[in-house]
């Protein structure tokens, strides 16, 4: 049994989702450091984006016990929303507005006031770069760059914990590598991102990861951890030996 406390930025015991009899997360156990990369790694349909749902307050858990930035997943999910930061799979912004007005709208949502804003927005815009495409309508912007809008929602509020689902899907290798130097510069600020992938290359970007098959945890460890627990030269081998296995 894991033991919770405040030393977690996300922790959780025998988590479990079922929908009628399908179960689609299997009790599964795992704590995140604060300011850690933390990757959920597997195929589409192990389960990865029922536990960022549970994890963030948008889906109730059929059983188990569970934490985020200290507050429950059962009872305390306004307060998680306030603290977190999220990024959907699918691209969800408005692309009937700019760059800057779905700023300014989140910025509502997060219940900013006008200077609160103002200094956020400036902050984002800088770190991101997003100053050049501001006054564009969103549909108009290249793939990778609403992938950078929708990190500088999210992170609009400074959450403590940012979780990422799919981030970089459909996008291209170079724009992926650089949206990963963004999450880079966020854990070394002090944020903890959670994130799920399919790609193997992006696994070895993350501090640790666990490994997910069937809505259970294979395994979990840093990338070069698994890689020697198992005698494999890459996290694909690493992955394939386990969900073979």
């Amino acid at each position: 049994m894991i033991a919770m406390n405040n030393n977690y930025s996300v922790e959780v015991e025998n988590l479990t989702r079922q929908f009628g009899s399908f179960v689609a997360v299997d009790h599964i156990s795992f704590q995140v450091r604060y300011g850690e990369i933390f990757g959920f790694l597997g195929a589409n349909g192990a389960g990865k984006t029922t536990t960022i749902r549970m994890l963030c307050g948008l889906l109730q858990p059929t059983s188990g016990r569970g934490k985020v930035a200290n507050f429950d997943i059962y009872t305390q999910t306004d307060a998680i929303k306030q603290n977190i930061g999220y990024m959907s799979q699918k691209f969800s912004l408005y692309e009937d507005l700019t760059v800057a007005e779905n700023l300014e709208f989140y910025g509502g949502i997060y219940g900013l006031d006008k200077h609160q804003f103002r200094a956020a927005s400036d902050a984002v815009i800088a770190a991101i770069n997003l100053q050049p495409h501001l006054n564009k309508l969103t549909r108009d912007i290249p793939l990778g760059w609403k992938q950078r809008l929708a990190l500088s929602c999210a992170i609009l509020h400074r959450p403590q914990i940012l979780f990422l689902d799919e981030p970089t899907g459909g996008v291209d290798p170079i724009s992926r590598r650089e949206f990963w130097n963004l999450i880079y510069n966020l854990a070394d600020q002090g944020t903890t991102v959670f994130v799920t992938t399919h790609y193997m290359d992006e696994a070895e970007y993350c501090n640790r990861l666990s490994i997910m098959h069937d809505g259970r945890i294979l395994v979990i460890g840093t990338p070069q951890e698994l890689k020697q627990r198992l005698g494999k030269k890459t996290m694909e081998d690493v992955f394939v030996d386990l969900v073979r296995g």
